[in-house]
């Protein structure tokens, strides 16, 4: 397979809300900084590099781009990353940001957005990112109240036109359900992936079958998580990577795409060759077989 010549086309479409994307997206959480994402000690990327990383994800097809004003390190913006590299934006682009968390700053992490504070948030976003209103906003929470009062703030910003669709990240079904009743939800975005969280297998059907996008984040580091993935892969995976000449993040990244056609992708990096081997990842068909031994895997959370 010569991954080059693939383009997130491969992959399929999913529709959120009214925008069409491809299911293989980028995360833009590790543009900002080499290692550790979010380290007090991170060092910031190459410029240059982070640009150009941008600019070939869109001529790979890349139209789903996901990010946050949080994402920094010292001396670079994810968002205004973004801005730089691809405005005027491309029609097809849909660019989704969350807020909920903040950090100041220094990079310390701050209490969580109050309903007042996200319209700051969202404005935030607004301005890095040179947009007149944002294409889809994840409410991400941390723990379990209800979110009534922080998605009721963000569903009036969607009334008054700042944002077009709304989402919810980091949540459980029960948020679901309260969300959905306030305002309709595009998409869920939580950590998933072979091994991590099979507690969520139900809710990522329940999206499916409600029509919500489900987008897992970390699925190729795993319980790696902010660090990465560790480079250490069980033998099931590297069996079904060698038979298809691919690599075991690849594997991973294409196991989730076959959970469900409103699976989505959003593999993030800052190494222009890992970037093309992602999106080649859509185009990994697994057997039936395969599928079998990698669901077993995941069922005994390894």
């Amino acid at each position: 397979m010569t991954s080059e010549t693939i383009t997130a086309a491969v992959s399929g479409t999913w529709t959120l809300g009214d925008l069409e994307i491809n299911r293989i997206g980028f995360g833009a959480m590790r543009l900002t900084q080499s290692g550790e994402a979010f380290a007090d000690d991170a060092v910031p990327s190459d410029r240059g590099r982070a640009i150009s990383v941008l600019r070939r994800a869109v001529e790979l097809g890349v139209n789903h781009i996901d990010t946050a004003a949080f994402y920094f390190s010292p001396l670079r913006s994810a968002n205004e990353l973004i801005n730089r590299a691809l405005a005027p934006y491309p029609d097809d682009l849909v660019i989704t940001t969350k807020v909920g968390p903040g950090r100041d700053p220094s990079g310390a992490w701050q209490p969580h957005a109050t309903p007042e504070r996200l319209r700051g948030q969202v404005e935030e976003n607004l301005r890095q990112l040179g947009r007149d209103h944002l294409d889809v906003v994840n409410l991400r929470i941390v723990g379990t109240d209800s979110i009534a009062e922080r998605f009721g703030a963000l569903a009036q910003l969607r009334d008054a036109g700042l944002i077009r669709h709304l989402g919810i990240s980091n949540v459980t079904p029960e948020h679901l359900a309260e969300a959905q009743a306030i305002a309709p939800v595009v998409c869920v975005q939580n950590q998933y992936g072979i091994g991590v969280r099979t507690e969520h297998d139900e809710f990522v059907r329940a999206c499916g079958e409600q029509g919500v996008a489900f987008v897992p984040f970390y699925a190729i580091a795993g319980a790696g998580r902010e660090v990465g993935a560790s480079g250490s892969d069980s033998d099931e995976v590297l069996a079904v990577a060698r038979a298809h000449g691919m690599s075991a993040a690849q594997v991973r990244l294409a196991w989730t795409l076959h959970r469900g056609p409103h699976v989505l992708a959003i593999p993030g990096t800052g190494n222009p060759e890992h970037l093309v081997a992602n999106v080649a990842a859509g185009a990994l068909r697994l057997s039936e077989d395969e599928l079998a031994v990698l669901d077993s895997l995941h069922q005994s959370g390894a």
